[in-house]
């Protein structure tokens, strides 16, 4: 066939031609939100992770532990439940925060790369989005206790905001860390100078340390519990939260587990891209499931630290070792780099 016949640009195609093309793009970005690797994966993914560090946690104090289905049936066991508003509490706040949690959640996720190098939607400077969009879900834990008008509620949300001002500057600092070295805080452009040096791996192993221990601050997890101790103020900021609307926000607190270890996996342990999709999935799920073995590891050694011991911890401890990775990027950058 003469290629002279052929459309030369797109005002020369035929219509149909740009509007299937356009159909195509929009049902691709539509299944690779939605279902793979979207909300549906996500959502079974969240699960399996609440499943393993169940079980971890519970086979480290020589338990048994809960059977594998037990997550799913916790989560559809609330959403038959009743969902009981408290008198004074702000009705439409009230619901409307674990929907926001739950949706934050997930945009954090899609914005990560999971298989590929690039995200559906990156961006430049994209590791500092993802960073501040995994704080909203923390903020709605605060708004959902203050608005529940509750003593323990609002205690609660007292320590969720005292908790988030203590490890957000050493977790932020951690994170950017290591795009120091890559001249970016991009995710593909970070996996692309880590690919090309893979030797410079082990030189933020300091950062990798204190994003480790922050993050199980930004996820609530023992030794950092404080928010919702059970045996100091019932649920903490869900404790008049009940039914649909507390399993919603069940639900985002495993999904923010999910992108928070994306993150760490992306940022400080960036190979397995790029390959044949089953390859990519096995290497994924690996380093996911190994960070969460660690924090499960951190969760039993380690019993609960006061308010105090956080912050001081946290400002007197974490954030001079992110700084001082951050030195030693900066060093390291200007005499090898």
């Amino acid at each position: 066939m003469d290629s002279s016949a052929l459309p030369q640009n797109d005002a020369e195609k035929p219509k149909g031609f740009i509007i299937k093309m356009f159909e195509n793009q929009v049902l691709n970005a539509l299944f690779y939100i939605f279902i793979f690797p979207g909300f549906i994966f996500l959502f079974i993914l969240s699960l399996a992770v609440e499943f393993v560090d169940r079980k971890l946690y519970a086979r480290m104090q020589t338990r048994q532990g809960p059977p594998w289905y037990q997550p799913f049936a916790d989560f559809i066991k609330l959403l038959s439940k009743e969902t009981i508003i408290p008198k004074d509490a702000d009705a439409a706040i009230f619901k409307i925060l674990p929907l926001v949690a739950c949706t934050a959640a997930v945009t954090a996720f899609i914005f990560m790369p999971v298989f590929n190098s690039t995200s559906l939607l990156a961006f430049p400077g994209d590791i500092v989005a993802v960073f501040y969009i995994l704080t909203i879900p923390t903020l709605t834990y605060f708004l959902g206790g203050w608005y529940s008008r509750s003593l323990y509620s609002l205690i609660g949300s007292t320590r969720v905001l005292t908790q988030l001002f203590s490890y957000e500057v050493p977790l932020m600092m951690a994170v950017l860390a290591p795009g120091i070295l890559a001249s970016s805080w991009t995710f593909a452009e970070v996996i692309n100078f880590y690919g090309a040096h893979p030797w410079l791996f082990v030189v933020n192993i300091i950062s990798f340390a204190v994003a480790l221990v922050a993050v199980q601050g930004k996820l609530e997890r023992v030794p950092f519990d404080t928010p919702e101790a059970e045996t100091e103020i019932v649920a903490g900021s869900f404790t008049e939260y009940s039914g649909q609307l507390y399993g919603y926000f069940r639900l985002a607190m495993n999904i923010q587990t999910i992108s928070a270890v994306t993150l760490l996996a992306a940022v400080f342990l960036p190979f397995g891209f790029d390959l044949p999709l089953w390859q990519s999935l096995l290497i994924y799920l690996a380093k996911i499931f190994g960070i969460i073995f660690i924090l499960a590891v951190l969760k039993t050694i380690f019993a609960r630290v006061r308010m105090d011991q956080l912050v001081k911890f946290c400002w007197q401890i974490l954030t001079p070792l992110a700084l001082l990775q951050i030195l030693v990027n900066i060093i390291l950058k200007a005499a090898v780099l």
